[in-house]
């Protein structure tokens, strides 16, 4: 079994406000403070993955690094989650980085709400900007073949105000 943890990079602003390449748009103010909320919500729980693997791209980057720092993991950075991921893709991607039991995969939507979808047959979930999800799932990862643990939204993290 393996609890698969996809985490959708937080929030990078309006990409048509962005002039620069995609792949180094960064995080807004406001996903900074996103993925610091989580990572500290994450460390304060019995949370322990095992692999932190993130998207080149500089926002899912930048949040893998926020959330890892409260976990005190390593984060590795793997091409193939900039875009294009299904069961398959990430089958390969945990079977190259040692078939981990308990991954974060940090990437992008739509690839990650249709792999949640997919995966466990939940299509009305969708992923936003900073929501982490457990899916546990038994290789080899297929349609319908994973269970939706949880989801933590990333306004369920906002501090009162």
């Amino acid at each position: 079994m393996t609890e698969l943890y996809l985490l959708r990079h937080a929030d990078a602003g309006d990409p048509t406000a962005w002039t620069g390449p995609d792949d180094i748009r960064p995080l807004s103010g406001k996903g900074e403070k996103q993925a610091d909320r989580l990572g500290r919500f994450l460390a304060g729980t019995s949370f322990e993955p095992d692999a932190i693997i993130t998207s080149p791209k500089l926002r899912a980057a930048q949040t893998a690094e926020a959330v890892a720092r409260h976990l005190g993991r390593p984060v590795v950075v793997d091409d193939r989650l900039a875009g294009g991921v299904d069961p398959s893709t990430v089958a390969v991607i945990l079977h190259d980085a040692g078939d981990p039991a308990r991954p974060i995969l940090v990437g992008h939507d739509p690839d990650f709400t249709e792999l949640l979808q997919t995966l466990t047959g939940a299509s009305m979930t969708e992923m936003k900007k900073g929501a982490i999800v457990r899916i546990d799932v038994e290789p080899p990862f297929a349609a319908d073949s994973g269970r939706l643990a949880w989801l933590v939204p990333p306004e369920l993290l906002k501090p009162k105000g």
